[in-house]
């Protein structure tokens, strides 16, 4: 246990480093260099650092401070004691590493661009671990525990919103805002991807009146399995059988073409799963 332990401590630091580099060089190399500010804590402290020259990463983590009391009761001490590590990390590279290096100076589009994909990726290499950057993180996870039918996607868009629109005055052009919105919207796509998209896959639903047929002719297809359930139709009253098959994105035209050749009155509903574990997907975490 101790040595498993020890690797699992290891694997943290090393995401905390790897997250720290990603969260860094997305502030400081391209968001700092083309003026504009993403959402959340970081974003603020960028601003301030604009108006005030103060160093971005202890900005931020001095923009922490007052989130971390009032979530502690709300989220963890494990929680935030890894977030709180990772912070370290962040400020270390922001503040000491990439602060000494040169800022990108070209297109300011492109600088929205790779910013939203570093902090996508910084923020699913941290996410990976049980940790994140704090800031709308704990803003976000807080208010989810005192109210949780609340909108995770509406709290974040309007701490974000806020602190994008911020940076037309602070900047001094409405590029800002359309730079900010551009990165913060990448940092969500890339984020959503690496995180649920590397096991995304189908999940096909299919009534049919031919269900073994079918889930053999599925299997000569393309190798996958389906459950078999009974079902009767609520306005014919006539017995029928569905058919649940999760399939990657390539096999989900297979899958139906290999219905429809054993039913062609089948009815095929192909829905989008985040992930899919178990045999022939990923491994249960």
């Amino acid at each position: 246990m101790q040595r498993r332990g020890r690797y699992g401590l290891a694997g943290d630091l090393a995401c905390d480093v790897l997250g720290g580099i990603l969260y860094a060089a997305a502030l400081q190399t391209f968001a700092r260099g083309a003026a504009f500010a993403p959402g959340g804590v970081s974003g603020l402290a960028l601003l301030l650092h604009h108006l005030f020259g103060l160093p971005i990463g202890l900005t931020a983590a001095a923009l922490n401070l007052p989130l971390f009391a009032l979530s502690y009761r709300l989220i963890g001490r494990r929680f935030l004691l890894r977030t709180a590590r990772s912070m370290v990390s962040c400020t270390f590279f922001l503040d000491v590493v990439f602060a000494r290096l040169p800022a990108y100076t070209g297109d300011p589009f492109l600088a929205a661009l790779y910013a939203g994909v570093l902090l996508g990726l910084a923020l699913a290499v941290l996410y990976a671990r049980g940790s994140s950057s704090g800031g709308i993180d704990l803003i976000v996870l807080s208010v989810k525990a005192v109210r949780p039918h609340v909108s995770t996607g509406t709290v974040m868009l309007a701490v974000d919103a806020v602190v994008i629109l911020l940076g037309w005055p602070v900047f001094g052009q409405v590029d800002a805002v359309l730079y900010g919105l551009a990165a913060t919207a990448v940092t969500s796509l890339t984020l959503d991807r690496i995180l649920y998209g590397m096991g995304a896959g189908r999940l096909i639903f299919i009534i049919t009146g031919q269900g073994v047929r079918a889930a053999a002719g599925i299997a000569a297809a393309c190798g996958r399995g389906a459950t078999i359930l009974q079902a009767t139709g609520a306005f014919t009253g006539k017995p029928r059988t569905v058919l649940l098959c999760a399939c990657a994105r390539s096999e989900a035209y297979r899958v139906r073409a290999a219905v429809y050749a054993e039913d062609p009155a089948a009815f095929v509903m192909i829905t989008e799963t985040s992930e899919v574990f178990g045999e022939g997907f990923s491994a249960p975490p």
